[in-house]
């Protein structure tokens, strides 16, 4: 009774074209830098700004992230040499990092069972130390405060949780911190955009962290926390401070409603078809067993919205729990005893479903909860034990109103956090927010073509800008940045750059197996 949710892929179609006659071609002296001065240019940030797609950073993968795209077009215009942290140990393009738990390899598309997965083989990335400043100092799963933190790149903090693996790699020391290896290299210019992952890790997770409003001490947040807007306001104000001191000038970026990304918009509220619960028996069976003896004692206790019978003819809710629901266990268990349950049952259904609910439109299931579906939960007596069917999916696998809520209004904080910063410092702001939020309905670029953050739909294939990670752009969407903050530099700082075609980039990774 697995649920399976199918992703379906194509290889990126070749382009060919006549080359355009022109009365004045375009050269090199019909640009210009403007009021920028691109002679060195560095780029901090998190995993959007290293290149991190298909759940990884890997060889190929990183030379187009959008900070080596943007220095690219610099370099037409006086730009000087871009450097990323070295990736050549990953001789066979499959990124993770050897030996460090949860680091696995990029994800592909397997053609033979049609659904992404990490790609087979072994890392060959190590954290042998590379002791060098970068222009490009995205580091992945950094928050914002970790950039100004001493020790974030040592190697024995990593047993600790305070440090990270990335920086463990090209730390200039073991006490430097990201933004001081970051002004050691003079900038002229910079990009900043950092702050996704001060509440990206809490939604990612189900919300399964603590919003840490009103706690100004971040050494004291848990990995899945929500980052307090003083917190972050004051971090920024001192990233952007340091980036500033010399005179550079730069572009800052506003954070992206994380809702809103593939992640989790791509697994439906409703995904239990009639065809997957095993057809108009089992249902039947469910509604008499469980569904409708559950509605009927709910709706006893002034809850019968909770829980509706199941469908035979349309795609059904999953079960959840709710935490935010008055718990009815104990109410539950003496029903279900008078029902003639025996007493370990009836305890056991009541706690099993004193928060429950059916999920509704308002909720969220995340992308990786697609395999949870349908499975076994581990420990639970049959057959009580089948995920978002006889078993509520628990709270890291779903997002709720209120951790929506949540989510939103520290976002908004930090997006008001990063644009005072920028008007205090005279800076250019790109607003990620904006541009990512059109993906929903469909962004238009200048090439005419609509790009969208379709998770791979049928419909649009050659036009996703996500790669199968469901959070960060694949190296279309990636361009598609690049250009956002290419446009928000000419007309704020007077240049002239060109812009980049997205369609010449490459989309998922296609294998025929794996």
């Amino acid at each position: 009774m697995k649920n399976k949710i199918i992703y379906i892929a194509l290889l990126a179609a070749g382009f060919t074209a006549c080359e355009p006659e022109f009365e004045h071609e375009v050269t090199n002296s019909d640009y210009s830098s403007g009021d920028a001065d691109f002679t060195t240019y560095v780029a901090v940030g998190n995993s959007l700004t290293a290149g991190y797609m298909d759940g990884t950073v890997f060889r190929t993968g990183q030379q187009y992230s959008f900070p080596n795209l943007l220095a690219q077009q610099f370099a037409l215009v006086g730009g000087g040499a871009f450097t990323q942290p070295s990736y050549e140990e990953d001789v066979d393009n499959l990124g993770g990092i050897s030996g460090i738990p949860g680091f696995s390899t990029r994800l592909i598309i397997n053609a033979s069972t049609s659904s992404p997965e990490p790609i087979a083989g072994t890392s060959t990335i190590t954290l042998t130390p590379q002791a060098k400043a970068y222009n490009n100092m995205g580091v992945p799963g950094a928050k914002s405060f970790h950039l100004l933190n001493p020790g974030y790149g040592n190697a024995a903090n990593l047993s600790l949780g305070m440090a990270n693996p990335y920086f463990v790699r090209t730390a200039t020391s073991p006490n430097a911190t990201v933004i001081d290896d970051a002004t050691s290299l003079n900038p002229t210019f910079f990009t900043c955009w950092i702050g996704a992952n001060d509440v990206l890790s809490y939604a990612t997770t189900g919300g399964i962290g603590v919003n840490q409003e009103g706690n100004i001490n971040p050494a004291t947040y848990g990995g899945n926390d929500i980052t307090d807007p003083n917190v972050f306001a004051g971090t920024y104000s001192a990233i952007i401070d340091k980036l500033t001191a010399n005179g550079a000038k730069g572009v800052v970026a506003t954070l992206p409603n994380v809702t809103s990304i593939p992640f989790f918009t791509t697994v439906p509220y409703a995904p239990l078809s009639p065809d997957a619960l095993g057809g108009t028996a089992t249902i039947t069976q469910l509604n008499t067993s469980l569904y409708g003896p559950m509605k009927q004692v709910l709706t006893l206790l002034g809850a019968g919205d909770r829980v509706n019978l199941l469908s035979d003819t349309a795609a059904n809710p999953v079960i959840i729990k709710d935490e935010t629901l008055t718990d009815l266990s104990a109410q539950l268990t003496a029903a279900f005893t008078l029902a003639g349950y025996d007493a370990a049952t009836a305890g056991f259904l009541g706690a099993t479903y004193g928060q429950a609910r059916q999920s509704t439109s308002a909720d969220l299931i995340l992308l990786t909860t697609r395999t949870v579906i349908g499975a076994n939960a581990t420990g639970v007596p049959a057959p009580f034990n089948v995920y978002g069917v006889t078993y509520p999916l628990q709270d890291q696998h779903v997002l709720i109103p209120s951790e929506k809520a949540a989510i939103n209004t520290a976002t908004t904080h930090f997006n008001t956090a990063i644009r005072d910063v920028a008007a205090s410092h005279n800076l250019a702001v790109a607003d990620m927010n904006q541009i990512l939020g059109q993906l929903v309905s469909g962004l238009r670029v200048d090439d005419g073509q609509i790009y969208t953050a379709d998770y791979f739909s049928t419909a649009s294939l050659s036009t996703v800008v996500f790669s199968l990670d469901g959070v960060h752009p694949n190296a279309r969407g990636y361009a598609l940045v690049a250009n956002e903050i290419i446009k928000v530099i000419n007309g704020y700082y007077n240049a002239h750059l060109p812009q980049i075609n997205p369609g010449y980039y490459p989309g998922a990774t296609i294998l025929p197996t794996n």
